[in-house]
């Protein structure tokens, strides 16, 4: 889904090699990219009308344990001020948020426990392989989209794990 030729990602503070490393994937998209930093309640409407005066056409949501608490604030907000958001996981869709995009946080934890197993049956934590999530699961809030006045595509509405109406 493209909203505009501008986008903008709402972060915590971070570092500067990630924010040049966003800055690429985003050059390479043909979008410009705007980074919002909030760390604090305030910081987060303060960055949401900074994105309206700034014009941009979305916002991806980085996912941080402060985003995470704030689900429903963050998409209240995105409703509020008219904008697209994506984030990672469900829950932020199932809040009011446009779209989630993340891995599946259920195989994760299963894999965490299979881990901590294997660690407390006498297996060396550093011999442990490196496992990264097969599956990724894509959440639509269609009625969110309606609200946002955007028509999802029936190829994304295919393609999505689950629709929330």
């Amino acid at each position: 889904m493209q909203w505009h030729s501008s986008s903008t990602r709402l972060l915590p503070p971070l570092a500067e090699a990630n924010k040049k490393a966003i800055g690429a994937m985003a050059k390479n998209l043909g979008l410009k990219l705007h980074v919002l930093n909030a760390s604090t309640e305030r910081e987060l409407d303060a960055a949401f009308a900074r994105a309206i005066e700034m014009r941009v056409g979305g916002l991806v949501i980085a996912s941080d344990p402060f985003f995470v608490g704030r689900q429903h604030q963050l998409a209240a907000l995105a409703l509020r001020y008219s904008l697209p958001a994506a984030f990672a996981g469900r829950e932020f869709v199932a809040a009011g948020g446009l779209i989630g995009y993340s891995g599946n946080f259920i195989d994760a934890y299963h894999a965490t426990g299979v881990y901590a197993g294997r660690v407390l049956k006498g297996e060396e934590p550093h011999n442990l392989p490196v496992q990264h999530g097969t599956k990724v699961e894509l959440f639509v809030n269609r009625k969110s989209a309606k609200t946002l006045g955007l028509k999802i595509p029936d190829k994304l509405n295919l393609h999505a794990d689950e629709l929330i109406e």
